[in-house]
């Protein structure tokens, strides 16, 4: 039996870092991100129709979607998040379909669908046996987003808002890790033994 695991955590929780010492473990990882950024990127399958619906000046002249550009739109106006999420996460569910599919059939232990939105969708939590929270303050959480990517505290706040509280993703949690002033060490072993429950 191959057991289907959620992977979430806010921006900053390290969700990433869990996702590779999980994959390092024997998981197959589907990465929801990397799917979704994919969709937007040169060719990508959802830029014809974010085009149709948000003009042709979203689209680099490169031939990918201009992110700074859409932040600014959805950010200004809430709509325009619902209607690109209405492009690209059929898109991504798909994928992400097909990706579990052959993992399944090539004999995969433990799939881990890493998705930063999991708790917010509502429609994941039935498609999965369990959900792992990768957890940690908020204050930790803006101190990392600042250090590695360019956004101000503005923005993060911005991002985290618009995500579920950490209260709501504890309560959707069947297992949860503490990623909060603990080494990189102290977290991988902390995963290893959970790893260990997901067949690992």
């Amino acid at each position: 039996m191959t057991l289907h695991l959620g992977l979430t955590g806010g921006i900053g929780s390290g969700k990433s870092t869990v996702a590779e010492v999980l994959t390092r473990l024997g998981a197959f990882v589907i990465d929801a991100d990397a799917l979704s950024r994919a969709t937007t990127a040169i060719g990508g399958a959802a830029l014809p129709a974010i085009a149709a619906t948000f003009g042709e000046d979203m689209i680099t002249s490169q031939g990918a979607l201009n992110r700074d550009r859409m932040r600014e739109r959805i950010f200004s106006d809430p709509a325009a998040k619902q209607q690109l999420e209405a492009i690209i996460h059929p898109l991504v569910g798909h994928q992400i379909q097909q990706a579990a599919l052959n993992a399944e059939q090539s004999g995969a232990i433990c799939i881990v669908y890493d998705i930063p939105l999991l708790v917010e969708s509502g429609h994941w939590r039935s498609k999965l046996d369990k959900i792992l929270v990768v957890d940690c303050s908020e204050a930790t959480q803006k101190s990392r987003v600042l250090l590695r990517s360019g956004l101000t505290l503005e923005q993060i706040e911005k991002i985290m808002a618009s995500q579920a509280s950490r209260t709501e993703r504890l309560q959707a949690a069947d297992y949860v890790i503490y990623n909060d002033g603990i080494s990189l060490d102290e977290l991988a072993a902390q995963i290893q033994q959970m790893g260990a429950q997901f067949g690992l």
